[in-house]
This record gives C-alpha cells, structure tokens and sequence, in this order.
C-alpha cells in the first residue's frame, strides 16, 4: 500500500481512482463498511482505491485545545486500511489555510486533479470544505460537473455497546474513557491498543516481583480508564499475555497518571526505547489503596492469576 503525506507526494502519473474522505479514527466497524466498499467498487472498475485523510484532527485546528482522544495513530489506521485492502492513504496536513478551502476547490484541488476520482465513497454524514458546508448532496452536485459519481453507505451500524447507540468514534473514545474495554472493542473489532515507547519509571513493580513496561504514550492518546486490566504487550512483533495498570500508582502517592504492562511469567525482559503497542481486553478492576505492602502483593497475584484467565478463555474462542 501506497502511503503519501500531502496532495505533493501523489505520483505525476496516476490515474483515475476511487476515493474515500474521512479521519476514519480507529477504523471501527461503522468506517471499515464505507472503506470496504470503495476497495470492493474499485476492484469493479479496474482503478486503485485511496483513502484521504487529515492530520491534525481538523477540530485541533479549527477550535484549538480541542483535539480529541485519539483511538489509533495514523501508522496503526493505515495498517489497518491495507487489511481492508486500500492500495494508498493520502495523509493531508490539515492547516489554517487548507481549513478556509471551500467545497468546491476542495473538490477540484484533492479529487479532480490530484486523485482523478471516478468514483467517491461516503457515509450520510460526510461534511466538508469551509465551515462544513459540503455534504455528500454538494459532492454528488459537483461530481456531475467533474465527472465523478458519489455512492452513500449507511455505516450506522448498532449493536450492544453503549446501549445501543450507532458505532461511532465518540461512542468508542466514551466508553474507553469509562473503563468499558470490552464495548470499545465491540466497535472497532478488535482490542484498543495504545502505542509508545518504553522509558524507566520508579522500578518498583521490578522490586515487587512483577517488572513492568511503562509506556509513554503517544500525544492525544485515547487511554482507558484508572485499573488493572487483562492484554497483551507486543514488543519486536511478539504478543505476550500481560497484566496492565493504568494510573497515578496510588500505593505510593504517585501524581502522574502512567500506562504499565507486565508480560506474565517473562523473566529477562529490557524494553526499555521500545516502541509497544498494549492491546486491552477485559477490565480487572480499580485502581486502589492497599493497607500494606503484602496486600498489594496478594492483589497483584489476583490481578496476574485472574488475566491470564480472561486471556486465555479469549485465545480458545478464537480457536
């Protein structure tokens, strides 16, 4: 799969294409319907399918300090594109300047002369251009004046997370910021993951018995909820069953609110510069206060003994 940061890096040479817009964080369930079909109807004609998306969120640039949590960085949203089967990801630099583009020179400068688009892809609420005035009836306008048809695809799909409310990425950042992994999952059809690097940390799970890796998370990171919860650790491409703490480490009066994963029974392990993805499955329990040391102790071994469950019920009903 093609990757291009900025209309730039498209090739002089390419030709038509099918094209889907949209941030598309996470690429949940609702996203990979729209995504699907574009890749789905651009086998149909013969042309290569291409996702366009933005960075920052263009909230960030539009109502600054407002950038939401985000459930997948754009490394992860492109991995997850071309499993779907997308041959290129635009990335656009979303600026000021490119924020002020009206609905039709979006249209003329991303998709007519850049992408060539034969065919656009969108869900029903699609909006974009200068204060979101384009909405997929001013696209479908001006693809009748630019030779590009427009296909809708209702992406609004609902099921038991969030009490039943359509799949969204608003629904999905809640209910990972309530602790609720497993309804969050639902959505995007996988685990969330959270990305970043491995840097030393006080070392007293290694004093505990129980060494952990602390992850500094990616920027706008969209993390769970205070607790311990059941998942892996993938470190160097290998996924290891872990235990994962996420808070302020109230034992000991901590204040900064930190991501630790211990890779259950790995001895020997120095991730320190790593970068990590830890993958949440299930939720534990909260983050507490223990009256000693031993109690922690007891609490942690609960916590491993209890994930290791959950994990390995999940991996046999994969099987």
């Amino acid at each position: 799969m093609q990757r291009w940061r900025g209309l730039e890096d498209i090739p002089q040479d390419w030709g038509r294409s099918v094209v889907t817009i949209g941030s598309y964080d996470g690429v949940h369930r609702g996203h990979q319907l729209i995504i699907g079909r574009a890749v789905e109807r651009a086998r149909e004609l013969g042309v290569p399918s291409v996702v366009v998306t933005f960075d920052p969120h263009p909230s960030e640039v539009v109502r600054p300090g407002s950038h939401p949590p985000l459930l997948a960085p754009h490394h992860r949203r492109a991995e997850l594109m071309a499993h779907l089967g997308v041959d290129a990801v635009l990335i656009l630099p979303f600026t000021s300047e490119f924020s002020k583009l009206s609905a039709a020179d979006f249209v003329v400068k991303v998709l007519v002369d850049k992408l060539h688009a034969k065919l656009v892809v969108e869900g029903p609420n699609f909006r974009f251009g200068h204060k979101a005035a384009g909405n997929v009836e001013v696209l479908a306008e001006l693809g009748r004046t630019y030779d590009y048809e427009v296909e809708v695809i209702d992406l609004r799909v609902r099921g038991e997370a969030g009490g039943g409310e359509p799949f969204s990425s608003t629904l999905t950042r809640r209910l990972v910021t309530e602790g609720d992994i497993e309804g969050a999952a639902e959505i995007l059809g996988r685990p969330h993951r959270v990305e970043g690097v491995v840097v030393r940390g006080a070392q007293r799970g290694r004093e505990l018995g129980y060494p952990t890796a602390n992850v500094e998370t990616l920027p706008h990171t969209a993390i769970p909820a205070d607790g311990v919860y059941a998942g892996w650790l993938t470190a160097d491409g290998e996924r290891m069953p872990a235990a994962i703490s996420v808070g302020t480490n109230p034992q000991f009066d901590g204040t900064e609110r930190t991501v630790e994963a211990y890779a259950i029974d790995r001895v020997g392990l120095d991730l320190y510069g790593l970068h990590v993805a830890v993958d949440f499955l299930a939720y534990v329990r909260g983050m507490a206060k223990f009256d000693s040391i031993e109690d922690l102790l007891e609490a942690i071994g609960n916590d491993v003994k209890r994930s290791t469950e959950l994990i390995e019920a999940y991996e046999s009903r994969r099987d």
